[in-house]
């Protein structure tokens, strides 16, 4: 095998060539040794280059080299040349070569991002997992480059990434997991939505198991002290707004207080009441009872709060949508339909008093 030094020596143009050329076996000898190349660069970088001029020339080869290995890379997880070792050897190099800025901006740029989100996911055999961790590894070097964060927030990564934490028991797994959400926490609506998919209970559960690791009780302290900053900053319609915009209700105190009702109704005309339509939708695209249940209360509230609640509601086609869970198999849906209908048709005064 070629030592570092001895492969410095060799263009990397060979070896980048021979990645879409020859059988699997070369092609995969010639990507780790390209990964060994751009990893030992750095300390040889003097004794390659006598000058100014010739260092720029330089780098600019190295960084087209790397973009045709990233094209390489995306190109095997689309479609990888071998069956049960083009991935993993992808993602292998990948975990490698993420700390290069070139790589990085390239990978993104190929949309190399939605290409690596899929395989985060729970594993149980020894391979699988060593393939979970090096995505993850993946997406943690991601988390430090900004235009890959805005990709990742449309990717569902961060659910994916709860799960694997979720149903994980290997040490390094986590510790990498955990890392990634402790760099995302402070990034655009990364907190907000933690909080949403449950990750304080989570960690708090995580942090009364037994680990070893130092840097992961340390990444789990400084995860839970900045969700509890995240939960204290979020307004309560900035709850509320969150949690109808993922489409799962529950009755929690917000939806039922008078308070909140009067003090944000005039929040739901943001956006052409974007709100209110999301729960209008969710009449139409939900099977879970307890939401139709809750939605149906939400509008219920706003025809009772808003001054021109029931002209909205009715402009908006709710009223059929309703209508048609009269006849809901599940009590808690068929009231609240009710209650609903009665508010829109007598105005609420009225359909208070009918509800006492």
């Amino acid at each position: 095998m070629f030592s570092i030094p001895m492969m410095i020596n060799i263009h990397p143009f060979f070896f980048s060539r021979l990645l879409w050329k020859g059988n699997w076996f070369i092609q995969e000898k010639s990507c780790k040794i390209l990964s060994l190349i751009v990893s030992g660069r750095p300390k040889a970088q003097d004794a390659l280059i006598a000058n100014g001029a010739s260092k720029s020339k330089e780098f600019t080869t190295i960084d087209n080299v790397l973009k045709g290995l990233v094209e390489w890379l995306c190109a095997q997880l689309k479609k990888p040349s071998h069956p049960s070792r083009g991935i993993p050897t992808a993602i292998n190099c990948l975990a490698t070569l993420l700390k290069e800025p070139v790589v990085r901006s390239s990978f993104v740029q190929s949309d190399g991002v939605k290409l690596l989100v899929p395989l985060i996911s729970p594993a149980s055999t020894q391979q699988s997992i060593q393939l979970l961790y090096e995505a993850c590894l993946s997406v943690w070097l991601l988390s430090y480059y900004e235009p890959a964060i805005e990709y990742l927030g449309t990717s569902r990564s961060l659910p994916r990434l709860i799960e694997v934490v979720k149903g994980s028991t290997k040490e390094k797994v986590v510790r990498v997991v955990v890392l990634t959400l402790r760099n995302l926490l402070q990034k655009g609506t990364y907190g907000a939505l933690m909080i949403d998919l449950g990750l304080p209970q989570l960690v708090q559960s995580l942090k009364a198991q037994a680990w070893s690791d130092e840097d992961l009780l340390e990444a789990l302290t400084q995860l839970e002290e900045g969700l509890k900053d995240n939960i204290k900053k979020l307004s309560s319609f900035d709850k509320y707004k969150q949690e109808v915009l993922l489409g799962h209700l529950d009755w929690s105190p917000m939806h039922k207080d008078p308070i909140f009702w009067r003090e944000n109704i005039t929040n739901f005309e943001e956006n052409d009441f974007q709100i209110l339509r999301v729960l209008i939708t969710i009449l139409d695209t939900s099977t879970d009872p307890r939401t139709l249940a809750v939605a149906c209360f939400d509008i219920s509230q706003f025809i009772q709060y808003h001054p021109a609640g029931r002209i909205i509601v009715t402009d908006l086609k709710a009223k059929e949508r309703v209508m048609k869970l009269l006849n809901h198999e599940n009590a808690e849906v068929t009231k609240n339909a009710l209650l609903c209908i009665q508010r829109l048709f007598l105005g609420a005064k009225y359909a208070s008093f009918l509800q006492a």
